[in-house]
């Protein structure tokens, strides 16, 4: 499919969820005001979002509280679950959502929790090129064939997953290094462009990770790596909704600390979008023509806020 072509989606990051009940009226104001997914993050210390409830079995009750809502993962942490018992755990969330699950996994950045939990927070090549195994054998076994894998971190011999999807669960790869984004162009659906993270175990809060310089550097590595393959191209954004873009531009780059005088390099950042719902869809049009982004999500602190822009461009 031309990317300037596919289709608009939207999703929102439950960042707030904390309850059942919260889970449950998230998931429905969701599907109600036309987003296509609901994801959660993967982390089970505070970090900057709060406390947050396990993705797998949350998303299996949003699944099940909803009938058209799509529910994914932004992203599991590969080195917190072995590929083989993943795949069991994704092929049952997609058969008892109907077909409804996409499957979001990233190498695993945030060095704090692998210390608190115990775990070795290994040099950033050994993660990716462990992720980049996985994910062979995640396709493998959800595809629903017999898998033998034999790499550098995983051995699988003879292992098929129960229940069998009807069909292989979208895989997206959460990244930001140029291997990374490789590892998406070649193995993922849909690459998930974020800035770059850090060996100390962080992610990078430079400005030059956000302008549009990079950003098209990093989507042209997704399409290299996937040479032909149809790889949808998403990003998290931070939407301020308000009459006047500058105004609004001018206060998100004070907030973030890059001071007023980056009001217009804000104003070009493919990750933010300001002022009103209108002009946030001409935006994105532009944006889907220059570098082929098609699947935005918010956060739910944005979702009633952003949800005038549906519309505009899924013509729902």
């Amino acid at each position: 499919m031309d990317e300037h072509h596919r289709p608009f989606r939207f999703g929102v990051v439950g960042e707030s969820v904390r309850t059942a009940a919260d889970l449950v009226a998230t998931a429905r104001r969701a599907e109600d005001l036309g987003y296509a997914t609901l994801t959660l993050r993967d982390h089970f210390t505070p970090d900057d979002f709060g406390d947050q409830l396990s993705p797998m079995v949350a998303l299996t009750a949003a699944a099940c509280a909803t009938t058209t809502l799509r529910v994914g993962t932004l992203v599991l942490a590969n080195d917190y679950r072995h590929p083989a018992m993943l795949a069991k755990e994704a092929a049952t969330l997609d058969h008892v959502s109907g077909g409804r699950f996409e499957l979001g996994i990233g190498a695993g950045w945030l060095r704090e929790e692998y210390d608190r939990a115990g775990m070795p927070f290994d040099p950033a090549g050994t993660r990716v090129g462990r992720l980049e195994e996985s994910l062979e054998v995640l396709r493998s076994l959800l595809s629903g064939d017999k898998t033998d894998f034999a790499g550098e971190h995983y051995r699988i011999d003879g292992l098929a997953v129960f229940p069998r999807p009807k069909r292989r669960p979208p895989i997206l790869v959460g990244a930001g290094s140029k291997r990374m984004l490789g590892i998406a162009g070649r193995h993922a659906d849909t690459a998930g462009i974020l800035p770059r993270a850090l060996p100390a175990g962080t992610i990078s809060d430079e400005i030059t990770e956000r302008l549009p310089g990079t950003i098209a550097r990093k989507a042209d590595w997704v399409r290299e790596a996937a040479a032909g393959r149809d790889v949808e191209l998403s990003m998290l954004v931070s939407p301020t909704i308000g009459p006047d873009p500058r105004r609004a531009a001018a206060r998100v780059a004070v907030l973030r600390g890059w001071g007023a005088s980056s009001t217009d390099l804000v104003l070009d950042m493919p990750s933010q979008f300001v002022g009103p719902p209108e002009h946030i869809a001409e935006q994105m049009i532009a944006r889907r023509d220059r570098y082929g982004f098609t699947y935005y999500l918010v956060s739910d602190a944005h979702m009633d806020a952003f949800a005038p822009v549906i519309p505009l461009l899924t013509g729902s």
